[in-house]
């Protein structure tokens, strides 16, 4: 599999982002979750090419979101642009597969998600990078950092088992130092 350059990523951004705005907030967070994973620990043996596609591409279906959706729904819309653009299968499913600490089935019915009726879990190694390098920033007004006790609290409204996988793979990666990245971007830890 061709693994796309960081400017081809970047130029499907520009193509989708519905403006230059979105685009720099999408495309920012994006490269802010790839210098996250490389930091992490215990990667040895993982496809870093493989994981750095992967965060500069994870969040583009966000550009597809319209007023009034759900937002959960940014991660299918990814995977179905990405279909759309040629990409293959490994790379789609960094955007289906990396929302929270994964969704499952259960998740979609109990919670009644606007998805299809199924899980939406990370299978490999590097799909769990992403989506754990994910966690420490967001797109929120204004941007911002989180720290592993933040994000600890936040997913723990959907249950305690989904600190407990987040545990998992804190434990696995490392409690990423965000000191620099906050300073260099100008976003707050919280």
């Amino acid at each position: 599999m061709r693994i796309p350059t960081d400017l081809e990523i970047r130029a499907l951004h520009e193509r989708f982002a519905p403006t230059p705005e979105a685009f720099e907030l999408v495309w920012t967070h994006c490269q802010i979750v790839c210098r996250i994973a490389e930091r992490a620990v215990g990667t040895d043996g993982l496809d870093m090419d493989l994981v750095r596609a992967g965060c500069l591409l994870h969040d583009i279906g966000v550009h597809r979101l319209r007023p009034g959706d759900h937002y959960v729904r940014h991660g299918l819309l990814g995977y179905q642009l990405l279909g759309e653009a040629g990409l293959p299968e490994t790379l789609r499913r960094f955007c289906s597969h990396h929302t929270g600490v994964g969704i499952t089935r259960d998740d979609v019915l109990t919670q009644q998600l606007p998805l299809p009726d199924c899980d939406f879990l990370a299978e490999t190694v590097e799909e769990e990078l992403v989506m754990f390098a994910d966690k420490f920033h967001s797109k929120s007004t204004p941007p911002r950092f989180l720290t592993a006790a933040t994000f600890a609290e936040r997913v723990g409204r959907f249950g305690a088992e989904k600190v407990k996988r987040f545990q998992t793979l804190l434990d696995r990666f490392g409690d990423p130092d965000l000191t620099d990245l906050s300073l260099e971007y100008g976003h707050p830890i919280t």
